[in-house]
């Protein structure tokens, strides 16, 4: 590997902004080059939902059937279990959507299914166990990325660098980008479960008082994630394994027998949860997308989705400029502005409709627990979409397609 390289455009991230926007880009005959500091992808307690919106975007680019050949299961329903009553959430079978589901599918087999798209064009490359740890910059205006690898350091110049490295990016810090906390009350404890024949195939939540757990039938296992106060972690670890497990059988009866399965805290990971966003998302020569410009809470499982619907927006805005040899870094700005004026929105309105359920239900919920609260009733709204189903349309259009849902206009040349 050279020590120095120059490319059209730099992505800081191989996720799914990343590694979708490489491809779009790629398609579209920019060269573009995606740096990723793991070996890779194989990563557990990843974003595993891909939506229906994600799911039209696969196939505007034509590879729908061959991504559903991959793993995969789909959840058309999304359940609840709330005290003793048992509902549906969302129902994606009444959607007059192309997609009608929500593909389950590991998030390395969703990555590298793109990883393997995007290598069918020769502008585009992929490096691995390539960190990027700083920006370079002229005059306020972003010229590349600092980046270790194995073989020593790398110096990359770009006309665009893209952020896409994740809710704790160096990109955007190191870019001095302001970042607005926008508060999360919770944090999740993610494990795996066994699942046994007889088993309900059904994703969704259990709720009682004192405790949420989200539960995602992943074929094999359950994929469990149990909701505890934000930085509740050292008082959970404090009363004991044995009364966690205790826990997660009165929330989920059917697991009683199977607790076996996580012999120590080592089993259970913490992902701390944050809900930000970037006061301002681009400056001269570079652009944050994805959880790099707007961290997602886990609620809904959207993050995924956000992510690819902002790879989409860039690739419509930029890829026509950027495949111009004569459009500068200073002429790309008003685009990386269009981008984010675009994204904005869908961003703002989902964030707030997840930190309304964090501060007005799980908050709540948790707060109850050790006290002599009765057992939880089923609030109204879920009374509601009980009584007249037509309503479980409504959350499967916010969790599945989502607000101002991208399409493809990004132009597109043959492969290899």
């Amino acid at each position: 590997m050279a020590d120095a390289l120059n490319v059209r455009c730099c992505i800081a991230g191989g996720g799914p902004a990343g590694m979708m926007l490489g491809l779009l880009l790629a398609r579209a005959g920019v060269q573009v080059l995606v740096l990723e500091k793991h070996a890779d992808f194989l990563r557990d307690f990843r974003g595993d939902t891909v939506h229906p919106s994600t799911l039209e975007v696969i196939h505007e680019l034509g590879l729908l059937e061959k991504f559903l050949a991959r793993p995969h299961d789909e959840v058309s329903e999304l359940r609840a279990v709330v005290g003793n009553t048992e509902l549906v959430l969302a129902n994606f079978k009444r959607l007059g959507i192309r997609c009608k589901f929500i593909a389950m599918m590991p998030q390395w087999e969703f990555l590298d299914f793109v990883r393997d798209e995007a290598e069918l064009y020769p502008n585009f490359n992929l490096i691995q166990n390539a960190e990027v740890t700083g920006v370079t910059g002229e005059g306020g205006t972003v010229t590349g990325v600092q980046v270790t690898t194995p073989d020593g350091p790398l110096q990359v110049r770009a006309d665009l660098v893209i952020g896409a490295d994740g809710r704790r990016s160096t990109v955007r810090r190191a870019a001095g980008l302001v970042v607005r906390d926008l508060g999360a009350p919770i944090d999740v404890l993610w494990m795996r479960l066994p699942k046994l024949p007889g088993d309900p195939s059904t994703t969704g939540g259990r709720i009682t008082t004192g405790i949420f757990l989200a539960m995602i039938d992943r074929g094999s296992y359950w994929q469990c994630a149990y909701v505890i106060p934000k930085g509740g972690i050292e008082q959970v670890r404090a009363r004991g394994l044995e009364t966690f497990k205790a826990d997660m059988v009165k929330v989920a009866p059917l697991f009683a027998g199977r607790m076996d399965a996580l012999a120590s805290w080592d089993d259970v990971k913490l992902l701390s949860v944050t809900v930000d966003r970037l006061e301002r998302w681009y400056k001269p020569g570079l652009l944050c997308i994805g959880d790099a410009a707007h961290a997602m809470s886990p609620v809904g499982g959207v993050g995924i989705n956000l992510a690819v619907q902002d790879a989409v927006a860039t690739a419509n805005a930029l890829a026509r400029p950027l495949a111009d040899a004569r459009v500068g870094t200073e002429a790309l700005t008003p685009f990386l502005a269009q981008v984010e004026k675009r994204r904005l929105l869908p961003t703002r309105l989902t964030q707030a409709a997840q930190v309304a359920i964090q501060n007005r239900l799980l908050s709540p919920v948790l707060a109850a627990r050790g006290t002599d609260a009765p057992p939880m009733a089923l609030p109204w709204p879920l009374k509601l979409m009980r009584r007249w189903p037509l309503l479980q349309a409504l959350p499967a259009y916010a969790v599945g397609v989502g607000v101002r849902p991208e399409h493809v206009r990004s132009p597109a040349a043959k492969p290899l």
